[in-house]
């Protein structure tokens, strides 16, 4: 992956920097004049579909291809990333979490709409994910509701207390996604008053709601814990919720808990793809695979080059893409191929019930009271239905009791749907008759240059900061 870092110029702690004017409204012009062309391929490959993009080049222009897919629940199995000057050419190899191709009209229409510029302003409808989820206009909360956002250290029973007291504060929780990363989690809640079903905008009762929120996190924290509780009004603009995560996240300094990541060996992607593809895609070769970044400088061309190996997981070139847009990098060039399952992420518990206020604080009590940690959570309401994606682990980290989960489904019972599945891996097994040795090798062989990118940890690329280069005036 190459990669050059942005310069901002202007007025900085009081001195002058001068540079040439641009205009700002020159990058959207350019869009409307040469708007991104997309195209949705399912003729090449057999097993996944190629989403193909070619539009002018713009710093974040990456991450929102990215974020689109991310969004509609899609693997992304390989991606090839190239930019020219001021044009840029990206193909993405696609399939849903079930290992099928893109066939369904409405998600194609999607994707393409989403990823043109709308002159007309009209913007793409909404569709469902094949893990049942709805993407689309209607279902982005991030600019229409009060946000509650934290970090924390994480601990069971988290979420529970906290949707107690915004219940117990006469509001309820249009919807809320909660993530954890090395004993730190952080959330974003959208919540209404429960009354109008409105945001709320008065700044009294909002600094009384963050107040609130705040005790309940600091009565659990130990004397040198850090947290961060805000609560904001509705305003358009807001970013990307997932976007926002992490960085709230990279806020909270989640990456400095552990040591950083061995270097890696451009031989050792090769080696490892290989070695992946020969043991016939058993989740034990990608589960015991260990994390490594390298960073390396090519001063005649101005780049950085980074390269990761890592246990490939959903949504990893999001996070990765988010990382490196956010520390204020671009990507001008970067081969993607993963190979071997996803990691595990925990039991997954799919809920779906009629709303009624205290529900999500009524359902993570169970899970708290049955000694079960949540490592992520997705909730929202459509209308009058709740429903909601919870993965769970047991208190250490590790695999739930079936025992267990018969007791949680007896204690929510009623009225509520409450499916369990087992979080299966990607890609998914095939029926297939193993290739001829001539055809194998020769596939090994095509996958030997190709990169596997992995999850692009902070720590080691802040303490490397300074090998980057950066733009040439």
């Amino acid at each position: 992956m190459a990669l050059q870092r942005t310069e901002k110029r202007g007025m900085e702690g009081g001195g002058a920097s001068y540079g040439p004017y641009f205009d700002p409204d020159y990058d959207s012009l350019i869009e409307r004049i040469h708007p991104p062309r997309v195209c949705v391929d399912n003729e090449t490959c057999e097993d996944c579909t190629l989403v193909k993009v070619d539009s002018a080049n713009r710093h974040g222009i990456l991450l929102d291809m990215v974020q689109v897919l991310s969004e509609l629940d899609l693997v992304i199995s390989k991606s090839y990333i190239s930019s020219d000057g001021g044009w840029l050419m990206d193909v993405f190899h696609v399939t849903d979490h079930l290992g099928r191709k893109l066939a369904e009209p409405t998600l194609i229409r999607y994707i393409q709409k989403s990823l043109v510029v709308e002159r007309s302003g009209a913007g793409p409808g909404e569709v469902r994910t094949c893990l049942g989820k709805l993407v689309g206009p209607g279902h982005r909360l991030a600019s229409e509701h009060t946000a509650l956002e934290l970090t924390a250290a994480d601990r069971p029973g988290l979420l529970s207390e906290i949707s107690a007291v915004v219940t117990a504060l006469a509001c309820y929780v249009v919807a809320v996604h909660v993530w954890t990363h090395k004993q730190r989690a952080a959330c974003i809640a959208y919540v209404a008053d429960r009354s109008t079903g409105r945001a709320i905008t008065d700044a009294a009762r909002l600094a009384h709601i963050q107040d609130q929120v705040d005790s309940v996190v600091w009565a659990h924290q130990g004397p040198c814990e850090r947290r961060w509780v805000r609560v904001f009004g509705p305003f358009p603009g807001r970013v990307h919720t997932e976007r926002r995560l992490h960085q709230l996240m990279r806020e909270d300094r989640d990456y400095e808990a552990g040591p950083p990541p061995p270097p890696a060996e451009a031989d050792q992607f090769a080696a490892a793809n290989i070695e992946v593809r020969r043991n016939g895609w058993l989740p034990s070769s990608s589960m015991g695979m260990e994390t490594r970044v390298s960073i390396d400088s090519w001063m005649e061309r101005g780049y950085s080059v980074v390269n990761v190996r890592s246990r490939d997981r959903p949504k990893l070139l999001f996070d990765t893409v988010c990382t490196l847009t956010d520390m204020q990098y671009l990507v001008f060039h970067a081969a993607v191929s993963s190979h071997g399952p996803l990691a595990l992420q925990g039991l997954r518990l799919d809920l779906c019930t009629r709303n009624r206020p205290g529900l999500l604080s009524d359902v993570t009590r169970v899970l708290r009271e049955n000694g079960l940690s949540l490592t992520r959570a997705e909730c929202a309401t459509r209308g009058e239905t709740a429903v909601g994606t919870f993965y769970v682990t047991d208190a250490y980290g590790g695999g739930v009791d079936p025992e267990r989960m018969v007791a949680v489904r007896r204690e929510i019972g009623g009225s509520v749907s409450l499916e369990i599945k087992e979080n299966p891996g990607w890609p998914p097994i095939k029926k297939s008759k193993d290739p001829s040795p001539k055809r194998r090798n020769r596939s090994l062989e095509e996958d030997r240059p190709k990169v596997s990118l992995g999850s692009l940890l902070w720590s080691r690329i802040e303490r490397l900061s300074s090998n980057f280069g950066s733009i040439r005036s």
